[in-house]
């Protein structure tokens, strides 16, 4: 059997239906493909590969896959974030206002590299804050994303839509330093959402992904809303879940919680290409409707949202729902580091139940490989080490103190890895990732891009102060011991 490369050596965690582990074990892949998994002294005699990885002391395993995060989020991060709400005020202006191609660009380079660094191969990333600010004004920002992750290798599924009513919006363009505004209409939203997915849906390998997206619809008393608003975003929305359904694309909203879900329902917007993100403190019918439609959860245990309610992660997928992980990278105070996601996704169920044997550690490497790729419709290429599948890999370094000894890989993986054990990544077959650095990009020139547009768009819309250690960062007076 002829192999363009080889890895051997390692505990190789397939993931595939009978969850195989195998000690010492080999993957052979050609043409960007998977052809044979099997223990090293299985393969190595029967494959000529025109390179071997020798992955000695390693863990290999699938890609990992965040199912929600946003994109423009990696050039704010912290900013503003002890100012109540300010935080979110940040984003809705830098992404209507302060956030020409160039940013997108920048920021999308920069969350791929950091994606890579850490064995992400697969990220959802909503191109704005997925409620009110979503950058569609204009089809050359979700380009500007998708040029910036095909650089760096990784895959990214793009979540575009309109603002929730009412419309117009302003949104500005900047010309050699001016800006000049503008007013949206749903109508070039979505225009440019469509222009968005005849350009770049399934480009690249199948490296790029386009998901729909429409804002989550509270009643208007929740959101003092005019009944006629509310009218015409309910209108809006069974439009975008229409196409999303014409063109089969993932149709996914940001910030399920205490009854949303029924409305949804009523409007007709649930489904096996559905993905819902946070769900919490859903009710017992609404956890019924998500199992019976076949819609699917992404989980995010580290955002805000799990602080303000919980997530019935455990209870959706007993119910038989797919749930998988989302970091709702970055910002404002956490990583792509999807294995923190999965520590917190275990202590937050188990602190909940008051029990340690809640949410087991294979089921929440589940619910970022396998689990994930079936949320986003991606399971017959990428999840699991199969023959056939994408070569989305990741090897990691186990010779580290804090995951010695070299015993039980599995729970040092799960519980004890963070990110930046990664020392190798293959996307589609491609070495992208070697001795935890980047093959294809120049890391350097992408921080310093990163540094350079976040300091335009600060000075764009004032927010020196915004970085500003505030004055109780280290407890109000009396906190101190």
């Amino acid at each position: 059997m002829q192999a363009d490369t080889l890895l051997k050596g390692g505990t190789v965690v397939t993931m595939n239906p009978a969850r195989r582990v195998i000690d010492n074990g080999a993957i052979a892949i050609r043409d960007g493909r998977i052809i044979a998994v099997d223990t090293a002294a299985a393969l190595q005699s029967g494959v000529k590969a025109s390179e071997t990885q020798d992955c000695t002391d390693h863990i290999i395993f699938p890609g990992l896959i965040d199912v929600h995060a946003h994109a423009g989020h990696a050039l704010i991060k912290s900013m503003g974030m002890h100012g109540g709400d300010r935080w979110e005020e940040i984003c809705g202006e830098v992404y209507t206002q302060a956030s020409p191609p160039a940013f997108w660009y920048a920021e999308a380079r920069l969350a791929a590299l950091e994606r890579l660094r850490f064995g992400v191969t697969t990220g959802v990333s909503l191109l704005g804050g997925g409620d009110t600010i979503m950058r569609t004004d204009d089809p050359a920002h979700a380009a500007a994303h998708c040029r910036g992750v095909v650089e760096v290798g990784t895959r990214s599924m793009v979540a575009v839509g309109p603002t929730r009513a009412p419309h117009p919006r302003t949104y500005a363009h900047w010309t050699e330093g001016e800006k000049h505004r503008h007013a949206v209409s749903f109508a070039q939203q979505f225009q440019t959402c469509q222009q968005i997915v005849g350009t770049w849906h399934d480009t690249h390998d199948g490296r790029i992904q386009i998901a729909m997206l429409y804002p989550v619809l509270r009643d208007e008393h929740e959101r003092d809303m005019p009944p006629a608003a509310y009218a015409a975003a309910c209108e809006q929305a069974q439009v975008v879940r229409a196409y999303a359904r014409a063109k089969g694309l993932i149709f996914t909203q940001d910030g399920h919680w205490r009854g949303s879900v029924r409305r949804v329902e009523s409007l007709d917007l649930l489904g096996h290409d559905s993905l819902l993100s946070h769900c919490i403190d859903l009710h017992e019918d609404e956890i019924a409707l998500i199992a019976a439609t076949g819609t699917k959860v992404a989980h995010n245990p580290s955002a805000n949202a799990a602080i303000l309610g919980r997530c019935p992660a455990t209870e959706l997928m007993a119910a038989g729902s797919t749930v998988a992980l989302g970091s709702d990278a970055t910002a404002p105070d956490r990583s792509a580091d999807m294995f923190r996601h999965m520590q917190q996704a275990i202590h937050y169920h188990r602190r909940f139940f008051r029990d340690a044997s809640v949410l087991p550690i294979g089921k929440v490497l589940e619910m970022c490989t396998i689990g994930a790729a079936t949320a986003l419709g991606m399971a017959d290429r990428i999840g699991s080490l199969e023959p056939g599948k994408s070569a989305d890999i990741v090897m990691l370094d186990l010779r580290k103190p804090h995951l010695f000894p070299l015993n039980m890989a599995l729970h040092r993986l799960v519980c004890f890895a963070n990110g930046n054990d990664v020392s190798h990544v293959m996307v589609g077959g491609r070495m992208v990732l070697r001795d935890g650095r980047a093959t294809e990009v120049d890391e350097a020139a992408i921080l310093s891009n990163a540094a350079a547009q976040t300091a335009l768009m600060i000075d764009r819309i004032g927010g020196t102060a915004d970085l500003e250690r505030p004055l109780d960062f280290w407890g109000k007076e009396g906190d101190t011991p």
